[in-house]
């Protein structure tokens, strides 16, 4: 009678408060009713009713199931496990593995009810008790019942050896040290012939064991590898076993478990896997393939052909099977194909070799995870022998493929060049192609490469710049190519009206002065330039005025065409060359004459010591170009240091003598300097007298100024105008700690983009490497807003060392409420591996109580790999002092 009028008391029916639950329109109507029916349950525990123990506990756990707390009845756990009757103990078992887990101090009290259980003679609660124990047990719950289990594992009863099994892996991975305990009842279930399930628990412990105690890995391996061997061999040649099918294939999951223990038995011991090679060959030849169970059994076979130390017939044979998964339609057995392929480079490339033409068609695929991982193992197969029918398959395929993959597929081309060089004309060729059909995607590291590669390849100048000549014609709109071209026409551009240097695989072309200008006058007029093409256009036209008479009024009036840009490194420019052509004709010539020969060594070691993946790990290396020594592979500029420089500095920004003898300053100039006694350690060249440079550009400012304005007006960022804070800034920086002349000259004549940056001794905060992991490095470098000591301007670069691509890249800060944080979006959400272009970010930090309080910003970064959510976190807490 008092169920019926209160819907909610303890004898209320499961089925009934399910049906109350699912009735609720609202959250708020459902917290409600589980509020009630918790109020009920709770009333009932407090009256010690036993009557409804049982459907409280199953009330309980649907509830908890919902997410609500149930805290509050754990003990009826307890007290239905200690029941006499079959009935409650499930239920109590049932409750005390989803209710409670191994860190409740409450579970302690159920060790001596588990104890009794497992010595039940009733064999089904013999069987609940040794699953609670697998699910919920602790260490010292292990130690204390391990007894129990080692017994259970030697009975009779097939169910109860099984669930022994599982539950000794379970003691095992909380109490290592019980291993030794396990072994010989772990061996004695591999004789198990009639039951799979027995077996496969058996398979799974001995496995466990294996990881867990190098003398149980030493035991098995002596005592179970031939025993291992005939459950393989009589699994596999069994006849049609209607409980065990599947596919057409007899129990693959035990297939794959006794094919892992093989390979954790035969890792490094030569007399175990000689006793596995026959049955794994058999395994491998008899297998179907056209189901997805066979693949299964297949794959797990080759892992552990790979794995162990086989022959190397049977090492071809697990390659060859990768080989025809390529061929498979399903993209999921391709993909796995190809990451296996990748380790078995290392232990077998000639028999990867052999799937090359698959795998380069893989390249080709529509799925991009397929596409990509293919294109990292025809990487790791290019050699000297295959590297050109390789480079130019894939350079066939740039035009064509997807935009997103272009980028990838253009940085993998060029390390493979640079790799990979036997000579300097089959690199130019090669990066020739890459730069007509991918310009756009090529980084500046490398056609900055490309320019110190043509410089020194004094016989291809007139080949190069004739090729460069031809290519933009039909390709104007690729980047790269457009900066490559007009520097070779600055500094070759009589070679191209001459034909000087033609090649027997050449067609002359015809090319007068004024053509070679209107070309550079197109890349300094496209909308679609930016400031470093611009910028590389007016020193090309200041090169050509010198090269060419007569055009040089009509260069001049390009030149002054700039004068009123908004881009002030652009209207800069313009007036200094302008000034010079003007006023300076005597000395013109020998003003920009041709670059030396850039040095080739100091560049690319310089490259190579600024990649991030070297200044993490602290690594420096030396590389040349030629037949005997390779270009670097992998190259990536750093984000502290100027990249696009390509004369021989110094790292503070300060140029050097070149190796190659002589004064570079002295060469372009043609002006007799004499190094200073005090100076003569630092490597800075003063002037020795006049100002020469000052005098040819007459402007009338200090020399100190003029060196800063030339040394700091070339932005750091190709599409941001912030040299002007730089400019500004520059101006009070004392004359006894700035740049002399030399540095002026090499900025304003010799620099190929607009590139470089403030050197690092005159910035007035340095950067700081604000976070850094194992794969991740976020530096800051900041600036001032004269007139606004609050605001700071942090530019934040991102760094991938991992061989990883980052994908969905998310940049998070959090600042105290006294500050103000404005983060602009990122450059790009996609983060290269191996330090190949980092990310950049800029934000502003607003310091309301500035010298008072310092600042510390909290960093999330969450990204993908492998379309798995990763996340970083940290706190910066070293800002340079008097910064904030």
């Amino acid at each position: 009678m008092d169920s019926i009028m209160n819907p909610f008391s303890s004898g209320t029916r499961l089925r009934d408060m399910i049906r109350a639950i699912r009735a609720c329109k609202t959250a708020a109507e459902e917290r409600g009713v589980i509020r009630k029916e918790c109020a009920a349950i709770r009333t009932d525990i407090n009256e010690n009713g036993a009557n409804y123990r049982h459907r409280n506990l199953a009330k309980l756990m649907f509830i908890h199931m919902l997410g609500y707390p149930t805290h509050f009845g754990q003990m009826e756990c307890l007290k239905l496990i200690a029941s006499a009757g079959f009935p409650e103990k499930r239920i109590g078992y049932l409750g005390l593995m989803l209710l409670l887990d191994e860190r409740q101090e409450v579970l302690m009290l159920v060790t001596n009810s588990l104890k009794q259980d497992l010595n039940h003679s009733n064999k089904y609660i013999v069987g609940l008790a040794v699953c609670a124990l697998g699910n919920i047990c602790s260490a010292e719950m292990a130690r204390d019942l391990s007894p129990e289990v080692e017994r259970l594992l030697q009975g009779r009863d097939l169910n109860i050896k099984k669930k022994a099994a599982l539950c000794s892996i379970r003691i095992i991975q909380k109490v290592p040290d019980m291993a030794e305990n396990f072994m010989s009842p772990a061996a004695s279930l591999l004789n198990e012939k009639k039951h799979h399930g027995v077996l496969i628990a058996g398979v799974q412990l001995c496995t466990e064991l294996c990881k867990a105690s190098v003398e149980a890995l030493e035991y098995l391996r002596k005592n179970c590898t031939e025993v291992l061997v005939r459950i393989l061999k009589d699994v596999s040649n069994s006849p049609y076993a209607p409980d065990y099918d599947i596919a057409g294939i007899t129990d693959p999951f035990l297939h794959i478990r006794a094919l892992r223990l093989m390979r954790t038995l035969g890792q490094g011991d030569a007399d175990s896997s000689d006793l596995m090679n026959d049955i794994l060959a058999q395994v491998a030849t008899k297998t179907e393939s056209n189901k997805n169970a066979g693949n299964a059994i297949l794959y797990e076979c080759v892992e552990t052909i790979m794995g162990i130390e086989a022959t190397s017939g049977l090492r071809v044979l697990a390659i060859n099977i990768l080989g025809k998964f390529l061929s498979n339609r399903d993209n999921n057995i391709r993909y796995v194909a190809l990451n296996m392929l990748m380790k078995a480079v290392s232990v077998d490339v000639q028999a990867v070799q052999r799937h090359r033409a698959t795998i380069l068609e893989c390249v080709k695929d529509s799925d991009a995870s397929i596409r990509k991982r293919a294109l990292e193992l025809v990487f790791l197969l290019v050699n000297d022998t295959n590297v050109k029918p390789l480079t130019k398959e894939l350079i066939e395929y740039l035009e064509d493929s997807d935009q997103e993959f272009k980028g990838d597929l253009t940085t993998k081309i060029c390390s493979i060049v640079e790799k990979f060089s036997f000579d300097k004309f089959w690199y130019i060729d090669q990066m020739l192609k890459v730069l007509i059909k991918a310009g756009n995607f090529v980084k500046d590291e490398i056609w900055h490469t490309l320019i110190v590669v043509i410089s020194n390849a004094l016989d291809l100048h007139g080949y190069t710049v004739r090729s460069l000549y031809k290519a933009l014609q039909s390709s104007c709109e690729q980047e790269s190519l457009v900066r490559v071209a007009i520097w070779c026409i600055g500094e070759y551009g009589e070679l191209l009206i001459n034909n000087i240097g033609v090649l027997d695989i050449e067609e002359p072309i015809t090319v007068t002065e004024s053509d070679a200008v209107d070309v550079v006058e197109i890349s300094l007029k496209r909308n679609s330039s930016d400031i470093t093409t611009r910028s590389m256009s007016l020193i090309s036209l200041l090169k050509l005025s010198s090269r060419f008479p007569p055009c040089s009024e009509r260069i001049r009036e390009l030149i002054i065409q700039q004068n009123s840009s908004l881009v002030l490194e652009l209207q800069q420019r313009s007036l200094e060359f302008n000034a010079i052509i003007q006023k300076h004709q005597d000395i013109k010539s020998s003003l920009v004459e041709k670059m030396p020969v850039l040095d080739e060594l100091a560049y690319h070691n310089k490259k190579s010591t600024s990649t991030p993946a070297n200044l993490s790990s602290g690594k420096t290396s030396q590389v040349t170009f030629g037949a005997s020594v390779k270009l670097p592979n992998g190259v990536a500029k750093s984000p502290a240091a100027p990249t696009a420089d390509l004369l021989d500095l110094s790292s503070d920004g300060i140029m050097q003598p070149m190796s190659s003898g002589g004064d570079f300053v002295h060469d372009v100039l043609d002006i007799g300097f004499a190094p200073s006694p005090s100076s003569s350690g630092s490597g800075i060249m003063p002037y020795s007298g006049v100002d020469a440079l000052l005098d040819l550009l007459s402007i009338g400012a200090t020399p100190v100024q003029n060196d800063l304005l030339a040394s700091n007006s070339i932005s750091t960022n190709q599409n941001n105008l912030s040299s002007i804070p730089q400019l500004e800034r520059s101006s009070s920086v004392s004359s006894s700690s700035a740049p002399t002349g030399a540095a002026l000259s090499v900025e304003l004549l010799g620099g190929l983009t607009t590139n470089s940056s403030i050197p690092e001794e005159y910035a007035p905060y340095p950067s700081i490497v604000a976070y850094q992991s194992d794969t991740l490095i976020v530096t800051f470098s900041f600036s001032k807003q004269p007139g606004d000591p609050q605001k700071t301007c942090i530019k934040a670069t991102y760094t991938n060392v991992s061989p990883n691509v980052y994908t969905d890249f998310l940049f998070q800060a959090a600042v105290p409420k006294f500050f103000q944080l404005k983060l602009d979006p990122a450059s790009s959400n996609i983060l290269p591996s191996s330090g190949n272009g980092p990310i950049t970010q800029s934000m502003v930090v607003t310091n309301s109580q500035q010298g008072q309080r310092a600042l510390a910003m909290r960093l999330r970064i969450s990204y993908k790999v492998d379309n798995q959510d990763k996340m970083e976190q940290g706190q910066v807490n070293n800002f340079p002092d008097g910064l904030l």
